[in-house]
């Protein structure tokens, strides 16, 4: 297959905008004077037609998840069913307001209510929470009620070290220093806890182990019971990072490991948008110890009617301005209701096969460093490359020409010259055929055309670090960096909105 992604000299839409005269700004009643526009915004006046080709156009010099495969390790891009999204559209779940009053939304209630209970079911936890924003907010979260847990049993001063294992995704970390704790590393041994060295670490300073099971190499911890026991032990908690759910789902779950909190997130094992597709969504669970420490409000039921419940003693407060994200929320109640409970049981069996498949064909092209068995992802090592003079990251690279968007690379850090591959179940067999004849194409390609990729994309190769640290926020300051000037219309008014 020949790829060559669309490339347009696309203007911003405000330059196709033509001149309009500049209108006085409405007097609208009660907004104090401070508070008003002194220009007018000059939006642009387009056609139909116009705005739906420009955005058009856009998007096809862009990849997304509905125009090919995304193999990202760890970060499980899945395609969106469209079911879900025209339920998210209608009028019933995208007008409704979160300062609506409770009986007005009953059904959306209902439906939330609903939602949490079969996420227990499916981790394991009594109690669930899907007031976070977003995986890491629950993550975030999980740690402040891991630090109430303990300033009601009078440890919180003592108990102030979280510890991680080397595999840990980077905003296990992040969370925990948030919250106000100090981290500890325990390495891996063979890609999973060493739990000898865990076992060291944990002393009466400890607050709780953030463990990701399947792990980010895509392994699954077989020591999980004797991990759970020697935290415990310690009179620690055990944190499920839900991120890896996709393998397990419907074979077993955080509950029955031992584990006291969890967050998920929606969209890894939920197919709901990803990324720009949309706000996030994090579910929390929680064992009956823990429950009474999850943020406020409560979704609660009584008789027949729903209401959030405030009066939680216990509970760290809120956390989030309206509870949750019901668009992705609905999206994930309908994939869960569509697969049923043998549905999601599959959705892991194919995950597990479909990177067991693609792992054993291009694990005889490039050295894989663990135990050839894994669950929904798995790390290849690049090293090989460099004695030809080039690097994981050329290699990334020359599969965007393939029209592949380039996996996970340099992650897990363990794994030197790393690449992380997941297709998850939502990707065909004739796809995981495709992506790894692309990969060996790539591998037999030269070294030149290695270094030079991308060049079928609308973007080739760019100054990575330049562009990390002198980012193009914004088309006004794209148009100058090009040498164009942008039109003086919007350009006068310091409240005009950039294009998307």
């Amino acid at each position: 297959m020949s790829y060559r992604q669309a490339r347009w000299e696309e203007p911003a839409i405000w330059e196709l905008a033509p001149p309009r005269p500049v209108e006085a700004v409405p007097a609208i009643p009660g907004v104090p004077e401070r508070f008003r526009r002194r220009e007018p915004v000059r939006w642009p006046e387009l056609s139909e037609p116009t705005v739906v080709r420009h955005y058009t156009r856009l998007s096809q010099m862009n990849f997304g998840i509905d125009t090919g495969t995304y193999p990202l390790g760890s970060c499980t891009m899945k395609y969106n069913p469209k079911v879900s999204e025209v339920l998210a559209r209608r009028a019933g779940a995208a007008q409704i307001h979160p300062y609506q009053p409770e009986s007005t939304v009953q059904g959306s209630l209902e439906l939330t209510w609903r939602l949490e209970r079969l996420l227990g079911k499916i981790t394991g936890f009594p109690e669930v929470s899907l007031q976070p924003a977003a995986g890491a907010h629950g993550e975030y979260t999980s740690l402040l009620m891991v630090k109430a847990h303990f300033r009601d049993r009078g440890e919180a001063e003592r108990r102030t070290e979280v510890l991680l294992p080397d595999t840990a995704h980077g905003t296990n970390p992040a969370s925990a220093s948030m919250a106000g704790f100090v981290t500890r590393e325990i390495p891996s041994k063979d890609g999973c806890v060493d739990l000898a060295a865990l076992r060291a670490a944990l002393s009466d300073r400890t607050a709780c182990f953030m463990l990701t099971n399947p792990n980010t190499a895509g392994l699954f911890e077989s020591e999980i019971l004797e991990i759970a026991e020697a935290v415990h032990a310690a009179g620690a908690l055990l944190y499920y990072d839900g991120a890896n759910l996709n393998a397990i789902l419907g074979v077993t779950h955080p509950g029955r490991m031992g584990f006291d909190l969890a967050h998920l997130n929606l969209h890894k094992t939920f197919a709901t948008p990803h990324g720009g597709g949309g706000p996030g969504a994090g579910v929390l669970g929680a064992t009956e110890a823990l429950a009474p420490y999850l943020p406020v409000p409560r979704v609660v039921k009584q008789g027949r009617r729903f209401r959030l419940d405030y009066d939680r003693p216990k509970s760290i407060g809120k956390v989030k301005t309206a509870y949750g994200n019901f668009g992705l929320d609905l999206r994930a109640y309908a994939f869960i209701v569509a697969h049923g409970e043998e549905g999601l049981r599959h959705i892991a069996r194919r995950s597990v096969l479909n990177a067991n498949y693609v792992a054993a064909r291009l694990g005889r092209r490039l050295p894989r460093p663990f135990r050839p068995l894994v669950k929904h992802e798995f790390v290849l090592s690049g090293v090989p490359l460099k004695e030809r003079g080039v690097r994981t990251l050329d290699l990334a690279k020359r599969l965007l020409d393939e029209g592949i968007h380039a996996p996970t690379i340099y992650f897990p850090m363990l794994v030197e010259e790393a690449l992380m591959i997941e297709l998850p179940e939502t990707e065909s067999p004739r796809a995981l055929d495709e992506f790894a004849a692309a990969v060996e194409r790539a591998l037999d390609d030269t070294p030149e055309h290695l270094r030079a990729a991308p060049t079928a994309c609308a973007v080739g190769r760019i100054d990575e670090v330049r562009a990390a640290r002198e980012p193009i926020l914004s088309w006004k300051d794209q148009r100058a960096a090009a040498g164009a000037v942008p039109p003086p219309g919007p350009e006068a008014d310091p409240g005009t909105p950039p294009a998307a």
